[in-house]
């Protein structure tokens, strides 16, 4: 693991800025970032251990994403890479009510270390039956309170059948992702 902390360490320092990808374990960070990447709903079983790093091309730009692990022994790194950050992604899951306190305290300690930097919400998976409608994911995590200054935005999103197009609300994402990174560099 030490290699691959060094070798994004080095890419992040001389290519530009990353969009860092964080949640909590199981939240879907892997698959949302391959959905984004394919524009097909690609699933991914197994929870990243470690370090994802994905290029991205849009029209005209090519943007660097890098997903870290959500469970706790990664968590230690998203400080680290925050300062380096273009803008955060944070993903949670919709239908597990019983961590979204645990991911809203994550958020907010990641946001006050990093004032201005852009953030992205994705509350992921509401296909599910237990999902929380977004407008009660925007009052569990306590949105509101992330302060006036910063450029914020909460999708609800969903990977559900592998293959098959993205839903539209993710390519909405994705194309404000886009402009949000290329007004930051």
């Amino acid at each position: 693991m030490a290699f691959w902390l060094i070798n994004l360490s080095f890419v992040s320092q001389e290519k530009n800025k990353q969009i860092l990808v964080l949640g909590l374990d199981g939240a879907g960070k892997t698959s949302v970032l391959h959905s984004l990447a394919l524009n097909r709903v690609q699933h991914s079983e197994a929870p990243t251990q470690g370090f994802n790093a994905v290029c991205i091309n849009t029209e005209g730009s090519q943007m660097e994403f890098l997903e870290i692990g959500g469970s706790e022994p990664f968590r230690s790194y998203w400080d680290m890479y925050l300062s380096r950050g273009l803008l955060l992604i944070f993903v949670v899951d919709s239908a597990d009510h019983g961590r979204l306190p645990e991911a809203k305290k994550h958020l907010h300690q990641l946001i006050e270390t990093n004032p201005i930097i852009p953030l992205v919400v994705f509350a992921n998976k509401q296909d599910l039956g237990a999902a929380y409608h977004i407008t009660d994911i925007h009052e569990a995590l306590a949105l509101s309170e992330v302060g006036n200054d910063r450029k914020m935005f909460l999708f609800g999103t969903q990977v559900t059948e592998n293959g098959s197009e993205i839903p539209s609300a993710m390519q909405d994402a994705k194309d404000l992702i886009a402009h949000l990174a290329a007004d930051m560099q």
